[in-house]
C-alpha cells in the first residue's frame, strides 16, 4: 500500500490534477486567515511532536507562540486578521516536518535497538 501511495505522490500528472483541490481545501480550512502556518496545526500531546518542539531554535518557539496566541484572541472575538497579514502560501511551509521525521526515526532505532535478543555461542 505504501507503494501505491509514493507512485501517486511521485506522478506529476496526479498532483498537477490535485493541486486546485489542495489549494481550495486549505483556503477552506481557514488556517492561514488566523496566522497560523501548517504544522502550527499538529497535536502537541504526542511525545514525538513534543520532542521535535523542544529542538526547535528559540527565535522559531518564540513565533509559533506567537501565532498561537493570536489565533486565539482573534477565534475569541470571532474575527480574522486583514487579507494583507494572512499567511501566504511560501510562508506556509512545514519547519517541523523534517523534526518529526528525525524524532520518529530515532525512536524506531532505539526501539529496534531494546528489542534485539542476544544470542551466547
Amino acid at each position: 500500500m505504501e507503494s501505491i501511495a509514493r507512485a501517486f505522490q511521485n506522478n506529476s500528472a496526479f498532483r498537477a490534477l490535485c493541486r486546485p483541490f489542495a489549494n481550495t481545501w486549505v483556503n477552506l480550512a481557514g488556517y492561514r486567515r488566523l496566522g497560523l502556518r501548517y504544522d502550527d496545526l499538529l497535536r502537541e500531546e504526542t511525545p514525538v511532536i513534543q520532542e521535535a518542539i523542544s529542538r526547535l531554535n528559540r527565535e522559531e518557539i518564540d513565533t509559533r507562540n506567537y501565532r498561537h496566541r493570536r489565533a486565539f484572541q482573534l477565534s475569541l472575538s470571532h474575527s480574522e486578521l486583514p487579507r494583507s497579514e494572512w499567511t501566504k502560501p511560501e510562508e506556509d511551509y512545514k519547519y517541523l516536518q523534517p523534526l518529526i521525521e528525525e524524532v520518529s526515526l530515532e525512536q524506531n532505532e532505539r526501539e529496534a535497538f531494546n528489542s534485539m535478543k542476544f544470542v551466547r555461542k
